[in-house]
């Protein structure tokens, strides 16, 4: 019998796994994503995503949103920048949130035990961005042609895999997708405090307290009117740019008047956003993987 060196492996190794590749430079995701015009998209998949059960009640129960709503606004906005113009740092961030979600559990609204990693609500977290970009593109940036809405799907499920989610816990296909969605709306999605919390124009919300002193001062002095003002634009955008089917299933109302408001608005955004200097139009992190992609090319 021929005895085996212990030093030596008793079968090959096991290759490093490769860490998920970000969406491309220059796709379509790399067009929208880093535009300021993003702002004004995701306070509607924010609160689409806590609709959810259990994703309502893990942000009630262990988020900061009351308490430190410009921070947490802040980290969540450069979280999702580095997902689509990390490079390297994309994959890494994803690991992070993944750490940062782990202890994440407790009870939802319809009393059932839950796991914020669970490919059930982590997934739905993710596929909220599709159909966000898709329908508030129309009225911000332009109407996606069918293979640009392939390609655009194609590239969220990287970011999906950025986030750690597996293939078979995401919709493979822009078919797959919309059965997805329709029976998550029909099934899960309800009108959840912190839903309702989102869209109400009426809660308390604590004033930035960055910038210099004569900022901080006139924040101190104006903050009442502001925040009056920033509520009654959040509760706008959030449910004007939300897909109609998702405001049915939340319970959200949005008349025949908002909907002409909505549209003259966006038309002088859609109109003037590309009127501005790179410098202004794309957020930090987006601003510079653009300029890193130009400078390699």
């Amino acid at each position: 019998m021929t005895k085996t060196d212990p030093a030596l492996p008793a079968g090959p190794a096991a290759a490093p796994r490769a860490d998920p590749e970000p969406p491309p430079p220059g796709g379509v995701l790399w067009t929208i994503a880093g535009d300021v015009r993003a702002l004004l998209m995701l306070p509607a998949a924010f609160t689409m995503q806590v609709a959810h059960p259990a994703i309502g009640a893990g942000v009630d129960e262990h988020s900061v949103f009351r308490t430190d709503p410009w921070g947490r606004g802040e980290r969540s906005l450069r979280s999702v920048q580095l997902w689509v113009y990390g490079g390297a740092e994309a994959a890494e961030e994803g690991r992070r949130v993944r750490r940062l979600h782990r202890e994440i559990q407790g009870t939802d609204t319809r009393g059932r035990r839950y796991h914020s990693l669970d490919p059930a609500c982590y997934g739905w977290v993710h596929a909220t961005g599709f159909p966000v970009y898709l329908y508030a593109g129309r009225y911000l940036l332009r109407r996606f042609t069918p293979a640009q809405e392939q390609q655009l799907y194609r590239e969220w499920l990287q970011v999906g895999r950025i986030l750690g989610i597996r293939d078979r816990d995401m919709p493979q296909t822009i078919e797959e997708f919309w059965v997805y969605w329709a029976r998550m709306l029909a099934e899960e999605i309800e009108p959840t405090a912190v839903a309702r919390e989102l869209v109400a124009t009426d809660v308390p919300l604590p004033r930035p307290e960055g910038g210099t002193a004569p900022v901080r001062f006139l924040l101190r002095l104006t903050w009442p009117l502001l925040r009056r003002a920033f509520l009654h634009l959040r509760a706008f955008v959030t449910v004007g740019y939300m897909p109609p089917q998702a405001r049915a299933a939340i319970g959200l109302e949005w008349t025949a008047a908002q909907e002409r408001r909505l549209r003259r608005f966006s038309t002088a955004v859609r109109l003037l956003v590309p009127l501005l200097p790179e410098r202004l139009r794309y957020l930090p992190v987006a601003r510079a993987a653009r300029a890193r992609w130009r400078a390699a090319r």
